[in-house]
């Protein structure tokens, strides 16, 4: 054989012991403990038999598989028998793990946030763990995208197997950089206190913004064991009736925190409606809700909701659906003031919107589980004073607020709607703690499903 000859097969073999490297790490974290339990499908797969087997050639047939499925099933079988964390059964048809699944401890801990990777690229996926790997071992590297979309953000959040790996990627010197550029790194919880501290949350806002950007979101097959046993634990029937909120458009779970029972909704349930929010800035740290409303009255069917924090310049006012132009302009003509100051008005950041959306589903639920567990418990006449237990009338209980920050009272329901009993619609607003403004009669619509099931978390 000549010298090119050796060169070329030495480079052959090279490149086939790297691909056999690659496709046995993709099959290892498809059944890893960072993804099997949060990935429904897999889940699915490893619980459809008693041994837990899963056919490899289901696995070989997954997207990121593709490429090392086209050289052959012999090629993806050397692959998986040099594994330690994989097995592969006696035909060679079926793998599954080595050890038992274990819950992920210090997930949160372990993991980071970088951003400034440009665009996307044909790619990009595998460049970007081959550069994370080169600061430890990964667990998990999740490209964000923006939410209803596949539009890459530039930003990743990466689960490294351990805390010296995390150390080793944010204390590197020189800094950790992508195409020559430096990129913007940090651990996920300092990331979760700056996106706090941009907003201005503080209290249980900022507590649920912290959980929503923490917490593995979707499918999570710990959660899923874990709550029957602790309905059992507790000595209650896990059957309640369902709750739902009609929110931008669409029907939304509403979910009972049975720990401090307060409605939520699942971040991954929102619907994220583009261009639905307006901002207004220059207010000087106040705003009259009465004043504002009175216009948009005139023009939008439902009273947009408004949220306002006390003392600061701006506020947030969102609508049903995307705003046209000629109703941005509407608003603009119409509200050029708030508190006797000339307003700015503008289409607050992807980011911030997303947010403020969140944050308004999770009040409406809380109103709206809260006023289920009302109805539930009352003769339907909603408590003490016919409304919830506030006291009754129109002006009830508004004499004894002292708060800084003023509240609209919930709009009162027509005589037609509470003589519906249980399967009424009903419209609702939700309250702010507080320190919290927040306005609006035009949110989501509340009703009890007729089915009861396992309530989830």
């Amino acid at each position: 054989m000549s010298v090119s000859e050796s060169a070329l097969a030495n480079i052959a073999t090279h490149d086939d012991d790297s691909s056999l490297v690659a496709a046995r790490k993709q099959v290892e974290f498809y059944f890893a403990d960072s993804n099997l339990p949060y990935d429904k499908f897999m889940w699915t797969l490893h619980t459809a038999n008693a041994d837990h087997w899963v056919p490899i050639k289901t696995v070989s047939s997954f997207k990121r598989m593709r490429d090392h499925a086209v050289k052959g099933s012999e090629f993806i079988l050397r692959a998986l028998k040099t594994s330690t964390e994989l097995e592969v059964d006696d035909k060679g048809e079926n793998v599954r793990r080595a050890t038992e699944l274990q819950k992920p401890k210090d997930q949160f801990e372990r993991s980071v946030y970088a951003k400034g990777f440009g665009k996307e690229e044909p790619g990009l996926q595998q460049k970007l763990e081959a550069f994370f790997e080169t600061y430890g071992r990964v667990n998990a590297m999740r490209m964000r995208r923006v939410d209803g979309k596949k539009e890459f953000k530039g930003s990743v959040f990466v689960e490294f197997a351990d805390m010296a790996s995390v150390e080793a990627f944010l204390s590197a010197e020189p800094k950790a950089s992508w195409n020559g550029e430096e990129l913007m790194v940090m651990s996920k919880e300092a990331y979760c206190d700056m996106k706090i501290k941009e907003k201005g949350l503080t209290g249980k806002a900022a507590d649920l913004r912290k959980d929503s950007i923490s917490s593995r979101k979707g499918f999570n097959a710990f959660r899923e064991a874990e709550n029957p046993s602790k309905a059992k634990a507790n000595g209650k029937s896990k059957e309640k009736p369902e709750v739902f909120l009609e929110f931008m458009g669409d029907k939304i779970r509403v979910y009972d925190d049975n720990e401090v029972g307060v409605g939520y909704v699942k971040t991954e349930d929102v619907p994220f409606v583009r261009g639905a929010t307006l901002k207004f800035t220059g207010c000087g740290g106040d705003a009259n809700f009465t004043e504002m409303k009175a216009p948009l009255r005139d023009r939008f069917a439902r009273v947009p909701y408004i949220q306002f924090f006390k003392g600061d310049d701006f506020g947030l006012v969102g609508f049903e659906k995307a705003l046209k132009e000629d109703e941005i302009e509407y608003v603009k003509e119409n509200l050029k003031t708030v508190n006797s100051n000339e307003v700015v008005w503008t289409i607050p950041e992807e980011e911030e919107e997303k947010r403020f959306q969140i944050d308004r589903a999770n009040f409406a639920a809380k109103s709206a589980l809260s006023r289920s567990q009302m109805r539930k418990g009352s003769s339907g006449r909603g408590g003490r004073g016919g409304f919830g237990g506030r006291g009754g009338g129109r002006h009830a209980g508004r004499g004894d607020r002292k708060d800084k920050t003023k509240f609209d009272a919930p709009q009162p329901i027509t005589p037609s709607e509470s003589q519906t009993g249980e399967k009424r619609k009903r419209a609702v607003e939700p309250d702010g703690g507080p320190d919290i403004g927040v306005r609006g009669a035009g949110v989501p619509t509340i009703m009890a499903a007729k089915k009861v099931k396992a309530d989830e978390s």
